[in-house]
């Protein structure tokens, strides 16, 4: 640890980070850094040698981590970024405030941002994926956001600076966004409550929320979400070519695609992050062979795989 700069917050060596991500796989990480504030993750990221790489993880999930773990310094953003402030119509939030917490409290203030309530994981996250659901994106609502460079400067970014794209942003290598502004419409709260509980029974109803899931697998062929927005083509769902391809429940280990609904892998129990990413790959094989459309990863996947045994 001598290499590595003074923190006030946590920093923890070969950390297992199957704990952390909702698929519950993972190896190691070189190191965990979970920064007490954000002048202790600037200091952190600018004294830090350039030669080491940075990953910052949110709440997991939408990641496999494989199983050889990841030779990086992962940083983890905790309880000094999860504040929620609303100002009129904006809504303020830590990287690490949960989206739904957002969706909450902003619904409580007269301030429609329900599209999170059913979005996993945290603002960070949806901000750097372009998150987005029931024709909304984060986009749509988009401010600015606060984050901190790789070099450790406290930077601004503007949805310029961000180029936001379906689920992905121009967000440089090893940056940390740190906070998020957004900018919702003004609303009745009960209204609003009441269509972020008809969002979430509509939710439980169709996907396998009790499961270890990342949320959905693969893109739409067309490259949208099941929900995208009004203008979309839902003529080809992924789910559907994953039927025609024989696929739903097909299992690999302790990995399945759900019976509940096929474009959801999930975990039923002693699944290795090589199953769960060997049953992906398997099912676009199949679905290649059975129509020639090739599915793309929506779950990201990083580090390395397990050493051979051999």
């Amino acid at each position: 640890m001598s290499d590595f700069p003074e923190v006030r917050g946590r920093l923890s060596e070969k950390r297992m980070l199957a704990d952390l991500t909702w698929l519950r796989v993972g190896g190691p990480a070189d190191w965990l850094f979970q920064p007490a504030d954000l002048d202790d993750l600037a200091a952190f990221l600018r004294d830090l040698s350039p030669s080491v790489m940075v990953f910052p993880m949110g709440v997991g999930s939408n990641l496999i981590v494989r199983d050889g773990g990841l030779r990086a310094v992962v940083i983890r953003l905790g309880r000094g970024f999860n504040s929620i402030e609303v100002e009129g119509t904006r809504v303020t939030a830590g990287a690490a405030a949960l989206d739904a917490h957002v969706a909450r409290r902003a619904g409580e203030a007269g301030v429609d941002l329900t599209f999170l309530r059913t979005i996993p994981g945290a603002i960070g996250g949806a901000v750097r994926m372009n998150a987005g659901c029931y024709g909304s994106y984060v986009a749509d609502h988009f401010v600015e956001a606060q984050a901190v460079s790789r070099a450790g400067e406290v930077v601004t970014l503007s949805a310029d600076d961000l180029k936001f794209q379906y689920r992905q942003t121009d967000l440089p290598e090893g940056w940390v966004i740190t906070r998020a502004t957004f900018d919702g419409v003004a609303g009745d709260p009960e209204d609003l409550a009441m269509r972020m509980e008809a969002q979430l029974k509509k939710r439980d109803e169709t996907q396998p929320t009790k499961d270890r899931t990342a949320g959905s697998t693969f893109r739409n062929p067309a490259g949208f979400s099941s929900t995208g927005r009004a203008d979309d083509t839902h003529d080809l769902k992924a789910w559907k070519v994953i039927d025609n391809a024989g696929m739903r429940g097909a299992t690999r280990g302790g990995a399945q695609m759900s019976e509940k609904h096929s474009n959801f892998l999930i975990n039923t129990g002693g699944a290795t992050a090589a199953d769960l990413e060997g049953l992906g790959e398997e099912v676009r094989k199949k679905v290649f062979q059975d129509s020639g459309i090739e599915l793309h990863w929506e779950i990201m996947r990083v580090g390395e795989t397990a050493p051979s045994a051999d």
